[in-house]
């Protein structure tokens, strides 16, 4: 059974526990290109460490800074993710219009991210160059859970707790042929596809399905 939300608002989708309290959602916005073992690590320490219960893994159809990345196709990427999600069952994506941070956390308990995330929403150049703006949409996040990434630092008490080799572990490094970082259903895809090893392949592959 599907658990993609492609129609997503900037709510997020809460479940009643016994009719008494709502269940805690976290959103993990993120490229995922492609998801990786890394991923499934923050997520997994985000469900022990802050008393979460479903995590909302958060694809940008056109995601800020990476207007550019298209291949594979988003379709694919989102097709891939779903797999993943379908093995989990705290694990949902949502699709979603937003690009920024401030905006995708509308509405849920936790946000996860990265330290360098954590620095770059900082930039008011995000908000229009106004400071004022940057600090009103700052002062209307949920409770952060933030990844380390040197070299950026982050306020300890916020940050999860992660196994030490997962700081090494990237999107960039699975593409580039790394392929046992990346996640079973996307290492079936790359190999069937070189969706995110082998363009030429990719190519291929997509002109025979279309063909």
């Amino acid at each position: 059974m599907s658990k993609l939300n492609l129609e997503a608002t900037l709510e997020p989708l809460n479940y009643s526990r016994g009719g008494v309290s709502e269940m805690a959602t976290a959103i993990y916005p993120g490229s995922f290109n492609p998801p990786t073992v890394a991923h499934l690590a923050i997520s997994k320490a985000a469900l022990q460490q802050r008393e979460i219960d479903t995590i909302v893994w958060s694809v940008s159809r056109v995601a800020l800074g990476k207007e550019k990345v298209s291949t594979p196709t988003f379709e694919h990427r989102i097709t891939v993710l779903e797999e993943v999600a379908d093995q989990h069952e705290w694990l949902q994506i949502q699709v979603t219009n937003a690009q920024l941070l401030a905006d995708i956390a509308v509405g849920y308990d936790l946000l996860i991210m990265g330290a360098d995330k954590w620095h770059q929403i900082q930039d008011p150049i995000f908000y229009n160059g106004d400071p004022g703006s940057r600090d009103l949409a700052l002062a209307g996040l949920p409770e952060l859970a933030i990844v380390p990434r040197e070299p950026f630092e982050a306020p300890s008490a916020q940050q999860l707790k992660l196994p030490d080799n997962m700081d090494s572990i990237s999107s960039s490094k699975a593409r580039e042929g790394s392929t046992s970082l990346m996640l079973p259903p996307a290492q079936n895809f790359d190999q069937q596809t070189g969706a995110w090893t082998n363009v030429e392949k990719y190519e291929l592959w997509l002109s025979q399905k279309t063909d």
